[in-house]
């Protein structure tokens, strides 16, 4: 077979392909190979955070699924992920030579998609005739916008009944940073809210992006803030997992692009270990 588009971190396009629904990425959090689901293929989504690599992004929710084409994709690609050359014909590099997860994600906020529920049913049926739980994870990547919608938790439900999990974007935990970084449309307390909501209904990780944003990072402000939250929701009973840190890995296709910079070593280091001292699992992946 032809030869792919080689993967790499930094290049996660979603024409990787030539699909429109579904596309590999090497995901450094993952650890290996991610087959991504993308439910936004319109380029639509309800934020705009400033670090994002989506080109012609714009306000707007997900289109009408076309669910049948969506699992065509899935098994068509999945019975090529599984075979012996996959790996050489996109060019992945060794230690990443497997597949590591499912994951609906994409370019806007997945479950906005107004059928997302059955599309985890869909996935998840899919999961199962190829013999893939216990092999591989099943994840949502998430702003954690809606999640307070009845039927995104009903989606959430079902996520978990299948063994899947939320990596829950928190940036910002204060209305300001949601609005200087995400340019959301919602408060701190209502992600706040959100987030609980998530970590009850299905096992959950806060995945943060550290950044230098026009020459500053976190203020302390927003350190405390941070670390409020993430003690708070720590404390709770429920499943709620730990924090996955990353930095700058693509570039943006944002206006301010060019006042991104990667993030100082020693400050990440601090801000890392302050997390450790958590009764939570933390990953870094710079």
């Amino acid at each position: 077979m032809t030869r792919k588009k080689k993967l790499q971190f930094h290049d996660h396009s979603r024409d990787s392909a030539g699909l429109r629904y579904v596309y590999p990425v090497v995901s450094r959090r993952a650890g290996g190979v991610s087959l991504g689901i993308n439910l936004n293929p319109n380029n639509a989504c309800n934020w705009r955070c400033v670090y994002c690599q989506v080109p012609d992004l714009k306000r707007g929710s997900a289109p009408t699924i076309d669910r049948d084409l969506l699992e065509h994709e899935l098994r068509t690609f999945l019975d090529d992920a599984l075979s012996c050359d996959f790996y050489d014909r996109y060019g992945v590099e060794n230690g990443y030579r497997r597949l590591r997860d499912i994951a609906i994600s994409g370019n806007g906020e997945p479950t906005s998609a107004d059928d997302f529920s059955s599309i985890v049913d869909l996935i998840g049926r899919v999961m199962e005739d190829y013999r893939l739980f216990g092999d591989l994870n099943l994840v949502l990547i998430s702003n954690g916008s809606l999640i307070h919608q009845p039927a995104v938790r009903d989606g959430l439900t079902r996520l978990h009944v299948l063994g899947g999990e939320v990596w829950f974007k928190v940036d910002s935990a204060t209305d300001y940073g949601l609005k200087r970084i995400n340019n959301a449309g919602l408060s701190a307390s209502r992600a706040r809210d959100n987030l609980q909501i998530c970590a009850e209904l299905c096992r959950t990780w806060v995945q943060t992006c550290v950044f230098t944003f026009r020459g500053e990072s976190l203020s302390s402000e927003e350190r405390r803030a941070y670390f409020d939250l993430i003690a708070r929701t720590a404390e709770m009973k429920n499943h709620f997992r730990g924090v996955l840190v990353y930095g700058l890995a693509r570039p943006s296709r944002q206006p301010e692009r060019h006042h991104l910079s990667e993030i100082d070593r020693g400050w990440l280091e601090t801000f890392v270990n302050e997390l450790r001292g958590l009764p939570i699992e933390v990953r870094l992946s710079v």
